[in-house]
């Protein structure tokens, strides 16, 4: 049977016309899909910036199931539900982006870093410190160590949130110091609770060798040295503390107050009392220089309790201060300690005497019938915050 050329001659045009008419609904349907994928998405996008949250996930899961490939708005997705509080559907939004063999590193590792904060809001923190893990040598490694930094020390972790904090400060990225010097007293105090004297020791010396000049290991040496009957250390350490964190100071008063009386440091102790009092008022200072005066050498001339406290009173007007005058005998207290109480009083309740709405908890001097905060109408009580 001999073939017919005049059928080729045929045939192939009507190929060519039909791979062409293939082609062009393909494009078709390619541009219609692009057409239609930003218009959900931006359909979404308004929603959400309207605050209509329920909305904006169904137009964006709308948008997804259209287009699957659609990174950002897988992205877009996981955010919403973790904001929500829908942590377990945000987790599976961004594992399943995980689990897409296209992905790209950048954004595998923003996926990763958006699963560790899911395990993290949803309290899942074994889970958020694996995911945390894996982010090492990516985009995120310093914010993933900070996170694990922070993870630790929610756990109490002081071991592991030690070694982080080194390893930050190795990268150059700020300095831990301080942070680790409270990783290393916490140590050193379990170590003391479970009566190990010798890693309490220890720790305590490297929390002083992390930040020589830091507060908190100063004020548990000089305690530690106090109990151990070192007095002149615990006297000298204190000192040290004055020198280079003065703001403290007042925390352990009465502890240098003690010691300057037990190594025969009275008289100094009094005197920089004195000076401290002057420049940041406080009746922290109240309870030393009761004991400071009660050992001064020279004992005429020395103001008693009363006197204190009402100068201080007229220095810091606080209920503190107020409350300290009162403690001393009535027949103390002249007109000007009296007004100065009144005066404390007054500052102090000033911050009660005010109108909360019961909507949105604006606060105001007066009445409203309608709130200014939320526009609301009849939401402010009659009773003013103190009275409710």
């Amino acid at each position: 049977m001999e073939f017919d050329l005049g059928w080729l001659l045929i045939g192939v045009p009507i190929a060519f016309a039909l791979g062409w008419i293939a082609s062009r609904l393909d494009i078709g349907q390619w541009r219609r899909a692009q057409r239609e994928a930003p218009k959900a998405y931006f359909h979404g996008l308004n929603l959400l910036l309207n605050e209509q949250h329920d909305k904006a996930i169904d137009a964006f899961i709308e948008a997804v199931q259209r287009d699957p490939d659609t990174t950002e708005l897988h992205f877009a997705l996981g955010n919403l539900f973790r904001r929500r509080g829908e942590f377990e559907r945000a987790v599976r939004v961004h594992q399943h982006l995980l689990q897409r063999a296209d992905l790209g590193a950048a954004d595998r590792a923003r996926a990763q870093h958006a699963l560790a904060q899911d395990f993290v809001k949803a309290g899942l923190l074994d889970r958020a410190e694996e995911a945390y893990r894996a982010l090492e040598g990516t985009g995120y490694d310093i914010e993933a160590r900070l996170a694990r930094l922070s993870l630790a020390e929610r756990a109490r972790d002081w071991h592991a949130a030690a070694q982080m904090a080194q390893q930050l400060e190795a990268s150059g990225t700020g300095s831990y110091a301080g942070r680790m010097a409270h990783h290393w007293c916490e140590l050193s105090l379990q170590a003391a609770a479970a009566g190990d004297a010798v890693a309490a020791a220890a720790a305590l010396q490297r929390a002083r060798e992390a930040a020589p000049h830091a507060a908190r290991p100063l004020i548990i040496a000089a305690q530690r040295a106090a109990q151990a009957g070192d007095i002149a250390q615990a006297f000298g350490l204190y000192g040290e503390l004055l020198q280079h964190a003065p703001a403290l100071f007042p925390l352990v008063a009465t502890d240098y107050a003690t010691a300057a009386i037990q190594s025969g440091q009275a008289d100094t102790a009094r005197a920089t009392v004195m000076r401290r009092m002057k420049e940041q008022p406080s009746v922290d200072w109240l309870q030393p220089m009761r004991l400071l005066d009660g050992a001064a050498t020279a004992g005429a001339g020395v103001p008693d309790a009363g006197e204190r406290a009402q100068a201080l009173l007229h220095a810091q007007p606080t209920l503190s201060a107020a409350l300290a005058v009162l403690d001393a005998p009535l027949q103390a207290h002249d007109e000007v300690a009296l007004r100065d109480v009144r005066d404390a009083v007054a500052r102090a309740a000033r911050v009660q005497q005010r109108y909360r709405c019961a909507a949105c908890g604006f606060e105001a001097p007066q009445h409203f019938w309608q709130c200014p905060g939320c526009l609301n109408w009849d939401t402010f009580p009659a009773q003013r915050i103190e009275e409710l």
